[in-house]
């Protein structure tokens, strides 16, 4: 079964000086609807392929295919949230979204729809009570609701997320994460995630994939998490399947700390 995602061999090199050979050898399929995270060290690469996938830039070796297409440039079926939330301060919450429905849909949709579509989108974030405030006026957790809704939006068929709780408290992070996974369970999107927090890939994922360090950083490991959805936090807390996934990530990271140049 051909892959709805597939990185192939993507390397990246950043001509300079001394050139910087960043990811080597990078290959990824992925099912449509699954949940990946990427994690790994500081440096190893991984907003370089998150960007790649993106289309943000252009890999030295290798490519990227969706759908059987060859992603060469930026594109709204591949929205992305990082972990600054991005929005526009000068506008309200509804109008940080209703720019990017218009952008996708201003052709598709009526006036009316695209009202609605804008609605419903903050509405599956909990933002549907701050349609008039603007970026100012509410919370950091807030913000980055919004920033999901905004790429939920665009309908995009992989939602690209970079450390997108990176910057928010514990509380609001677990809220939000409890958020991104009821709504891929009802949306069935598919989601590729950079994160440092080995709780959280565990939590979230369908498979977690491990880079080696930097530089020339590759893919070490990919590891299956085999829990059943819909997750409670709560009662992963004494799942011996979470505990061994969330150990076997550990480990992982533990030896490439060690041994920073093995692959």
């Amino acid at each position: 079964m051909q892959a709805y995602l597939d990185i192939s061999h993507v390397g990246m090199t950043f001509a300079g000086k001394h050139d910087s050979v960043v990811l080597s050898d990078v290959s990824l399929s992925i099912q449509r609807g699954a949940f990946v995270s990427i994690i790994g060290h500081s440096g190893c690469g991984k907003s370089t392929l998150l960007n790649i996938v993106a289309g943000l830039i252009r890999s030295t070796i290798g490519g990227v295919l969706l759908e059987g297409k060859e992603v060469d440039s930026p594109g709204p079926d591949r929205a992305v949230v990082f972990q600054n939330h991005s929005l526009l301060p000068w506008l309200t919450v509804y109008d940080n979204v209703r720019l990017a429905v218009d952008k996708v849909f201003g052709r598709k949709k009526t006036r009316a729809e695209r009202d609605a579509w804008t609605r419903h989108n903050l509405a599956l974030v909990n933002m549907d009570h701050a349609l008039d405030k603007r970026p100012h006026e509410i919370s950091g957790g807030m913000k980055q609701r919004v920033g999901i809704a905004r790429a939920l939006a665009m309908e995009p068929k992989v939602l690209l997320m970079d450390e997108p709780f990176g910057a928010l408290d514990a509380l609001t992070r677990a809220r939000l994460q409890d958020s991104v996974m009821a709504i891929h369970q009802r949306l069935g999107n598919t989601v590729i995630m950079i994160t440092h927090d080995v709780d959280e890939a565990v939590l979230l994922s369908d498979r977690i994939v491990m880079m080696t360090n930097g530089p020339a950083a590759t893919i070490g490991e990919v590891l299956p998490v085999n829990l059943d959805r819909p997750r409670d936090r709560l009662a992963l807390a004494t799942d011996p399947a979470y505990h061994q996934a969330r150990a076997a990530v550990l480990a992982f990271l533990y030896e490439r700390h060690r041994a920073p140049t093995t692959h």
